[in-house]
């Protein structure tokens, strides 16, 4: 079986391509590498033993993505990561989200059309929440208006895909993920921004390397327990293992609905405070952090209710939150040539 996985060399994409391989899948990467590195398909290699396919092509231009399916006709499913995805930057510049989020989905859906593909697992977010009413937030809360341009897109590619399930033979699983962190056990392969990071557990491991001067921790007069933003934070392997399940459900006629959405995360809350306190506990690192204020588009605090997930897809989160931040500290490690 052939699975197109689109911004395959990106940090979650490429472990989901680790996992695809191990269960037998063929995979082609598209990724136009501006968040990543072709090293990333080397890697890949080293873990599993095979390389997968790679086309450097940037999917919100229509005449390449119709290139690219011209040249792997045959292919079964569509993976699709390609994105960009941080908040902060996504308020700043919203046009650029927008027609790059947004354009590439639409020309995946024409050409899966044109090709006669049916499935697609998408790469959604728990932002399409916004803050939640009720706590944790299962998959029948209502999608309140997005705090910011990265999350409105996730909402809009939601409603794209599920209007055209509607009049086309489309399937597809939204996979509404909470905030992954942590690297593979080889370190071979993790979350490597380029530039600053928006993401809170790349700028941990960057500070405690000495590439940053300190941690900024945007706000600390939340209405939690300790005054800091709280999220679900789920080990990357774990998200990955769930989209391989999402594929095969689909592929083998399992789905009950055109269009299923579940939620991903652990079903716990950790602050801020709670993943530097485990970062400093797993690696005997202490960090150097400030407080700084609030962070446009954040909201208070979302955990996932995972049980449907669980039930419906036989998948759950096994991986704490003492792995998550050891085996980030590794890559870094490994990275910096210290591992």
């Amino acid at each position: 079986m052939k699975i197109l996985v689109t911004g395959g060399t990106g940090y979650i994409g490429s472990h989901t391509v680790v996992e695809l391989q191990k269960k037998g899948f063929e995979v082609i990467i598209a990724d136009n590498l501006s968040n990543s590195s072709a090293d990333v398909v080397e890697n890949i290699s080293k873990i599993t033993g095979i390389k997968p396919l790679f086309e450097k092509v940037d999917l919100s231009d229509q005449g390449p993505t119709q290139d690219l399916f011209n040249r792997y006709p045959g292919l079964n499913a569509i993976v699709h990561f390609a994105a960009y995805k941080a908040v902060g930057e996504s308020v700043l510049h919203p046009l650029k989200y927008y027609q790059n989020n947004l354009g590439s989905l639409m020309n995946l859906l024409r050409e899966m059309r044109n090709h006669g593909i049916r499935d697609i697992v998408f790469s959604s977010s728990c932002t399409v929440y916004g803050q939640p009413d009720v706590l944790p937030v299962t998959e029948t809360a209502p999608i309140k208006q997005a705090a910011s341009p990265y999350g409105n897109t996730k909402q809009i590619s939601e409603e794209i895909m599920t209007d055209v399930s509607k009049v086309t033979p489309l399937q597809a699983i939204m996979l509404r993920y909470f905030n992954p962190i942590g690297a593979h056990e080889s370190a071979l392969i993790g979350e490597l921004p380029l530039g600053v990071p928006n993401n809170l557990m790349p700028y941990i491991t960057q500070t405690a390397i000495g590439k940053r001067e300190f941690l900024r921790v945007f706000g600390k007069d939340y209405n939690t327990p300790d005054g800091t933003a709280i999220r679900d934070y789920i080990h990357v392997v774990d998200l990955a293992q769930a989209h391989v399940i999402a594929i095969e459900r689909m592929l083998e006629g399992k789905n009950k609905q055109k269009v299923e959405v579940f939620n991903l995360g652990t079903g716990t809350g950790y602050s801020v405070m709670d993943v530097i306190k485990s970062f400093e506990y797993s690696t005997k690192k202490k960090l150097n952090y400030r407080f700084l204020e609030r962070r446009p588009g954040d909201v208070q605090e979302i955990w996932a209710d995972t049980e449907f997930a669980n039930r419906e897809l036989g998948w759950k989160a096994s991986r704490d939150l003492n792995e998550m931040t050891l085996s980030a500290w590794n890559w870094e490690r490994r990275l910096a040539g210290k591992s």
